[in-house]
């Protein structure tokens, strides 16, 4: 089985004046559907800006990253705009929600811009799922850090994206919060068989994910495939 993300030799460079700045240095790294997977390492290692070539919201220098079988450097903005919204979901330590839409509003919206229309029953599973039901008329103004980050993980997974994508989900958060919501990521990985992809510096929330791949230097330091991935 193809792993639904594969990244070989993979390089992100910027450019400072003349100065070349490398960010990633030959990542190689397999995620197999439906593995949760935690990539730790220091702040400047390389972690986040691997999630956002991952994400299509930078293309790589160099080296060859897939995503569900679509190649992101040999794609343009507008079609990794659309894989992004066919494809991804994605989840940041700051919430980003509408703040004039209620928390129904935030998800559904999801839905509407993935393009196939609102879905009511994968709504309702999301929905309850993250134990949403009885805040969906608040808008985020009106709900806890906490109550925030759980509309912005079921907007993430509201529309199946093949992949969901966590940059610190919980670096808002306190110890409380934080494990409610490290709870419901595992949950969405365990009922729904949602592939999740967290970022994290903190070693307590790594561990809720099925495997750590560990960054530092914009390298990972050890085999990153897929431990049930591999020949027959």
């Amino acid at each position: 089985m193809e792993p639904v993300v594969q990244c070989t030799d993979l390089w992100k460079i910027y450019h400072s004046g003349r100065v070349e700045v490398p960010a990633l240095r030959g990542v190689n790294l397999d995620v197999a559907e439906g593995e949760f997977v935690a990539i730790m390492g220091p702040s400047g290692c390389g972690k986040s800006t691997l999630l956002y070539v991952l994400g299509g919201l930078t293309p790589p220098s160099s080296g060859r990253v897939l995503v569900d079988g679509n190649d992101l450097g040999q794609m343009g903005d507008s079609e990794r705009t659309l894989l992004r919204r066919r494809k991804i979901g994605f989840v940041f330590q700051r919430f980003n929600l509408l703040p004039t839409l209620s928390a129904y509003g935030n998800i559904a919206i999801a839905q509407h811009i993935q393009g196939d229309g609102f879905d009511p029953h994968r709504f309702e599973v999301t929905v309850n799922l993250l134990g949403l039901k009885e805040r969906l008329h608040h808008r985020p103004s009106e709900l806890s850090g906490g109550e925030q980050q759980r509309v912005a993980l079921a907007r993430a997974v509201v529309s199946d994206p093949k992949i969901v994508l966590a940059d610190e989900p919980t670096g808002n958060l306190d110890s409380q919060n934080s494990e409610t919501v490290l709870t419901m990521l595992k949950d969405l990985n365990q009922e729904l068989g949602q592939t999740l992809i967290m970022i994290t510096h903190n070693p307590e929330a790594a561990a809720y994910a099925g495997r750590i791949v560990h960054m530092r230097d914009g390298r990972i330091l050890e085999p990153a495939a897929a431990p049930h991935l591999g020949s027959p």
